[in-house]
């Protein structure tokens, strides 16, 4: 069963600004996107199963708001050109492709680090996070500038090991 709470408020902005690229009319907006979640929850049981929500949705705003503007006569500036239209939903479709592989991304890098002896995690940490130079490495942890590079090196590779395990370049 979906929560269309949650679905309502992790899409409403975006949304709300894909809208303002066709029209001014804020209010005009906020009843289009009201009308495509009272659609979508009035039509759940009769809808096959929507394999892109984001596109879904993006889609049935902008037949929403080309219906009000039919329906109405009160066009803007411009008419909705509908190769533009596909544009910015191909355009929102990639950021949230791109979005996603970042977060599985980050994940996995994630995962992998923790992988990572306590001693590998505090250079990684050091060098990488605390953005420290390998002096300060030395001192901090107590080795010498030799061993802080070979530290460093075991640590790098051992993340590769596992990213190339599951086919993530790092």
């Amino acid at each position: 069963m979906i929560d269309f709470t949650a679905l309502y408020d992790k899409h409403i902005d975006n949304l709300f600004a894909f809208g303002s690229r066709f029209t001014a009319d804020r209010e005009m907006i906020k009843d289009c996107i009201h009308d495509v979640f009272v659609k979508l929850y009035t039509k759940r049981e009769s809808l096959s199963v929507v394999e892109n929500i984001d596109s879904y949705l993006y889609v049935s705003l902008r037949n929403r708001i080309n219906d009000e503007f039919r329906r109405n006569v009160r066009l803007c500036d411009s008419e909705i050109n509908d190769s533009r239209m596909q544009a910015i939903v191909e355009e929102q479709e990639a950021h949230h492709e791109m979005v996603e592989k970042q977060q599985q991304l980050t994940a996995s890098i994630q995962e992998y680090f923790h992988k990572l002896s306590p001693r590998q995690q505090q250079i990684i940490n050091l060098y990488y996070v605390e953005q420290r130079k390998y002096d300060d490495i030395c001192q901090i942890m107590g080795i010498n500038y030799q061993s802080v590079r070979n530290l460093m090196h075991r640590s790098i590779s051992r993340l590769r090991e596992y990213a190339s395990r599951t086919q993530i370049a790092v």
